[in-house]
């Protein structure tokens, strides 16, 4: 049950102009929120709480992976809770398409008044206000830049929150769109007692049986073209049933065939062989090549250089499926499209 409305771009004064009006507010993410969406949502709704605005963020507490420490992830209701409460702003972080919301808010995001707030360039403008960055490091940046803008007070919890936002995003402040204002934004956060070391810790260098025994599997079906310049790694249903994994214990599991030398587009699938199966799908890429090209090609978005999309094909069929569009799409690209320089900068 999609919105039907004229979209609206919006500006941060207006989006708070909207808040500022609200008696109760209800936030939510994408579903199977990363750091950027949770980190958004726990940051935005303490904020709003400490200026008065009674609000409260939705996501499952199960199967959020490394950001699940963060301080305010034990006041998350779930999305089933939410839907049955009645608020009259809901406010969506990260999430660039309707269909990303989580299915059992969808009746309630489609008679709502809806702010969007989001840095994909591919996001589909569905809500009633839009304030779209696509230029953005992260939507933990654009939270940090409203908080600064409406003088609401941060705090230890609320700069945690969003440093685990950006540097997710960013992947501790490597990525390419990681600007000038990127890291002031993150300076800023420091002010408040950030704990740089801890919060690297779990997020980095403390992982589960279970996300090391999927990154296990994973590597024993590392697949690649004969340069590297394609690769791939795949799970399956029957994996995440077997370990007790969710798609939180997997996250990095795409940074396998991307570490290949000389790769340029790395996928990672995710899926069953069932006749009415869907295949998940993960891409990064390295400059210049677009990762959303790819992903809107099967009704998908995200970055340039990450991307994702959903092919409703068995896993075996999906995946004959999207190296052959891997294959034209890079047939197409310019000769000097894979140069060193590059591939370093990506």
């Amino acid at each position: 049950m999609k919105k039907t409305h004229k979209p609206h771009k919006a500006t941060p004064d207006e989006i708070l102009k909207t808040i500022s009006r609200a008696e109760s507010v209800l936030i939510t993410g994408h579903v199977r929120p990363d750091g950027d969406s949770l980190g958004c949502m726990i940051a935005l709704a303490h904020l709003l709480n400490r200026a008065g605005i009674k609000a409260v963020a939705t996501a499952e507490r199960k199967g959020l992976g490394g950001p699940g420490f963060l301080a305010g992830v034990e006041k998350l209701i779930a999305p089933e809770t939410a839907a049955r409460k009645k608020f009259d702003l809901l406010i969506s972080v990260d999430c660039g398409a309707f269909d990303r919301l989580p299915e059992a808010l969808q009746p309630l995001a489609a008679k709502l008044p809806l702010i969007n707030i989001d840095h994909h360039r591919t996001n589909t403008l569905f809500g009633t206000l839009n304030w779209i960055e696509g230029r953005c490091s992260s939507a933990g940046e654009m939270i940090w830049r409203l908080a600064r803008r409406a003088g609401w007070q941060l705090d230890a919890v609320a700069a945690e929150a969003l440093w685990v936002s950006l540097i997710t995003d960013t992947g501790r402040f490597a990525y390419d769109q990681t600007k000038p204002a990127t890291l002031r934004c993150g300076a800023d956060l420091l002010r408040y007692g950030v704990r740089t070391a801890i919060i690297n810790d779990k997020l980095y260098c403390s992982f589960s049986r279970v996300s090391v025994e999927l990154k296990r599997r994973a590597f024993r079906t590392l697949t690649s073209t004969e340069d590297n310049e394609i690769a791939s790694v795949t799970l399956t249903g029957q994996d995440f049933e077997e370990t007790g994994g969710t798609k939180a214990d997997a996250e990095d599991v795409i940074e396998i065939p991307r570490s290949l030398i000389g790769n340029r587009v790395a996928i990672f699938f995710y899926g069953n062989e069932d006749d009415n199966a869907e295949t998940r799908v993960s891409i990064r890429t390295r400059a210049p090549l677009d990762a959303t090209v790819l992903a809107k090609q099967f009704g998908g978005g995200g970055h340039a250089r990450a991307a994702g999309c959903t092919v409703h094909e068995p896993l075996t069929q999906a995946k004959k499926t999207i190296r052959k569009a891997i294959a034209e799409w890079l047939e197409q690209q310019p000769p000097d499209a894979a140069t060193p320089d590059a591939q370093q900068h990506a």
